[in-house]
């Protein structure tokens, strides 16, 4: 039995943004295609500014015929207070194919255990951000997964409240009464319209929610429906504008605003069929932190199913957590036990505070087999 959550962990508050980041990327090719009709030069000055390149990318030509990946990376830096650069609590895979016509959407747990791209370091992914940036996040899951990242697309979702409040509100239904006992405020079950204050805590409520991060994903998703139902209804070119400025101070990606044009115009169909994923891992710890190891059939199969998305064949996985996981299934890692200890043998690893860019490389007695495993230092 798989434990998505180690017991005795308590969870912090984050924005795990799987279902809001996708309809937020698919609301900015909404309002960027419509803006590149109507109001071409304003939009791409708007855009221009979002822009920020990543060294050694695999950007590939957006058209017609080719299938791209693009890494959506969520920040809460900025909403309901906050103003640190955080890690990215949202890591989301999407495949867009226009031959096919479909795009695929794989969720990674922050939480998911991985060695930073271009470091020793063993973390969970949300932290390679952190460390380096959007060029270490995308290496860091190509490494992982065994496939090219063409772009990355990274929101700080601080911008909701200003969107819902530039278009005059949202109306939602509310599924419950109650109470957040973060932000204090109060939802009645019911229709309701909400600022963007109340929108952005209608959005991110989970501990109030008997359905946990289920309910909250169906909060989410329909206040960014609602927003792109008001957006695409009113067909107001000064909204779009705003709209766009207001993306424009929340966002950064390497894609271009001619990217995005093509996106709106040869990939509009794609994104009607999205098949969803996530990437599962078993709850274990490393040195009493919490983490999750997902497991090498769980990598394979995700890997198989984004490489095929993208017309490449398949190949097996040969990498730090493939060789990780058999050296702890060799030496009686149990994959269905409760909350297992989960050890790092690679030698060369350590385990990082990113908050101050320490880290520790203490070593244990060796398992049989002779290679050290790595004790990690908390976050």
């Amino acid at each position: 039995m798989q434990n998505p959550t180690p017991k005795h962990f308590k969870p912090r508050r984050r924005f795990r943004w799987r279902v809001f980041l996708a309809w937020t990327f698919f609301l900015l090719l909404t309002v960027g295609g419509a803006s590149a009709a109507y109001a071409y030069y304003t939009a791409k000055s708007s855009i221009d500014k979002t822009f920020s390149a990543a060294q050694g990318a695999k950007t590939t030509e957006i058209s017609s015929t080719k299938p791209i990946s693009i890494l959506l990376m969520g920040t809460d830096t900025g909403a309901l207070g906050r103003t640190d650069k955080g890690r990215t609590d949202t890591m989301m895979v999407v495949t867009i194919n226009p031959k096919t016509k479909k795009s695929t959407m794989v969720s990674i747990p922050r939480d998911t255990l991985v060695k930073v791209a271009g470091t020793n370091d063993t973390e969970k992914i949300n932290a390679a951000y952190t460390i380096g940036g959007a060029t270490t996040a995308m290496k860091t899951v190509e490494n992982l997964l065994n496939i090219p990242i063409n772009y990355y697309v990274t929101i700080n979702m601080g911008g909701l409240e200003k969107v819902v409040n530039e278009i005059g509100g949202i109306d939602v239904k509310v599924p419950f009464s109650w109470t957040d006992s973060h932000t204090h405020m109060s939802f009645k079950k019911g229709n309701a319209h909400l600022n963007g204050k109340q929108a952005l805590a209608f959005a991110r409520m989970r501990y109030e929610d008997p359905n946990g991060d289920y309910g909250r994903q169906k909060r989410q998703q329909q206040v960014i429906q609602q927003i792109v139902k008001k957006v695409t209804k009113s067909g107001n070119v000064s909204m779009y504008r705003k709209l766009l400025t207001l993306l424009s101070n929340n966002m950064k990606t390497n894609l271009s605003f001619s990217n995005m044009v093509s996106l709106a115009e040869n990939d509009k169909d794609s994104v009607k069929k999205v098949k969803k994923s996530t990437l599962k891992g078993v709850g274990a710890y490393i040195d009493e932190q919490s983490f999750q190891v997902p497991t090498t059939s769980a990598l394979q199969k995700t890997s198989n199913l984004l490489r095929k998305a993208l017309n490449l064949s398949t190949e097996s996985l040969n990498n730090f957590n493939t060789k990780e996981n058999k050296l702890n299934t060799a030496n009686g890692f149990d994959w269905n036990g409760n909350n297992p200890d989960y050890t790092v043998y690679d030698s060369t690893s350590s385990t990082s505070d990113s908050s101050n860019n320490t880290s520790t490389n203490d070593a244990n007695t060796a398992p049989s087999g002779g290679q050290q495993p790595v004790v990690n230092s908390g976050y």
